[in-house]
């Protein structure tokens, strides 16, 4: 990276988009007796997405290309706001595997950051997914930074996810203390916390980090921040809130609210703060899947939320329709894609547009 590191930013969600970057489902381990029901909903949120915007879709061969161009075309989705990829992916989690987009605040240039992928420390096969940048960063032409431990003698590239933490787009980051300081599927060996804020504040130019404690119960990521909290604004963040009190999730997630209103932004300010109630426990075969209304995603004109077919959903579209008054909110049923332990903003990276 440049020398002069601050002038690089990670611009928030809500902030204008160029492209989502979206991987087409082959993997049918991931759904296992499930997977036919999985293209539907992909081709939904890629329809609903190209309505007003660009999507990048990465496909495994040449052959699934045309296959999946007229199955798109089929389902709705405006074919010329596509761009099709051939690149072979073991999942469709990008939000995980995919790049990390920065801005230079001075020249306006694009940049990104390619973190190394090894599927959550969990699986063992990862090898094109963590391939996916190279492809990406060459047909973009932009420059790819590695990042690396800060203030190591070595070159240590670091293991990192998306779904790991969540950007205001002004120096506030969440995160888990779950995720990225348990021994368990450790990402990083022997990093402490002030290596991930060090490491935040290198190469996302983050001040201020908010580490809340656990994600949800199911989650296999063993505990992503975009589950359980997210930001919506720059001072705004919702959070999931369990009623439940004999819920597995309840403690945890009543002291991550905890932590969340003693916490204040970047310049010293309390956020708002929007309780998103969870779903009733969805169970498949007899696994309970990690569903959250948290894992939406913001695009420039709509916000896609999962919904699982559960009393909750209504209140849920509710609270997301007073807050996003100028997008549309699209209802996207979950209750399948959820068996791959992931929803929409697992599957989504978006590019900044300049």
């Amino acid at each position: 990276m440049s020398k002069k590191i601050n002038e690089f930013r990670m611009p928030a969600e809500w902030e204008p988009q160029k492209s989502v970057w979206i991987a087409w489902p082959h993997n049918k381990n991931d759904w296992p007796g499930l997977f036919e029901k999985i293209p539907n909903i992909v081709g939904k949120i890629i329809k609903y997405i190209t309505k007003d915007q660009r999507v990048d879709l990465l496909v495994n061969n040449a052959k699934s290309i045309g296959t999946t161009r007229t199955y798109l075309k089929k389902v709705g989705c405006n074919i010329s706001n596509i761009k099709f990829h051939k690149l072979k992916t073991d999942r469709l989690w990008l939000r995980d595997s995919g790049p990390i987009f920065l801005v230079n605040k001075k020249n306006r240039k694009k940049t990104m950051l390619d973190f190394k992928f090894n599927a959550w420390s969990k699986y063992k096969n990862f090898r094109n997914d963590n391939k996916i940048n190279n492809h990406i960063s060459s047909y973009l032409n932009i420059e790819s930074i590695l990042p690396k431990k800060v203030n190591s003698n070595k070159f240590e590239r670091v293991v990192m996810e998306g779904g790991a933490f969540d950007n205001n787009g002004s120096g506030s980051i969440l995160l888990t203390r779950e995720c990225l300081l348990s021994t368990k599927q450790e990402r990083n060996k022997d990093f402490k916390k002030i290596d991930y804020e060090n490491l935040f504040s290198k190469y996302l130019n983050a001040k201020n980090f908010i580490w809340l404690n656990k994600g949800i119960a199911g989650d296999d990521t063993h505990g992503h921040i975009d589950d359980i909290a997210r930001f919506v604004s720059k001072n705004t963040i919702m959070i999931a809130v369990e009623r439940n009190k004999s819920d597995i999730n309840y403690k945890s997630l009543k002291e991550n609210f905890k932590i969340l209103s003693k916490s204040s932004n970047e310049n010293g300010k309390k956020f708002k703060i929007i309780k998103i109630p969870m779903p009733s426990p969805v169970i498949i075969g007899k696994t309970r899947v990690p569903a959250s209304y948290l894992n939406f995603f913001i695009s420039n004109k709509i916000v896609l939320v999962p919904v699982f077919n559960v009393k909750e959903d209504k209140k849920v579209l509710k609270i997301f329709r007073k807050f996003f008054k100028n997008r549309k909110i699209v209802a996207i049923d979950c209750s399948d894609l959820i068996w791959g332990f992931g929803a929409i903003h697992c599957m989504t990276q978006q590019e900044p547009k300049i």
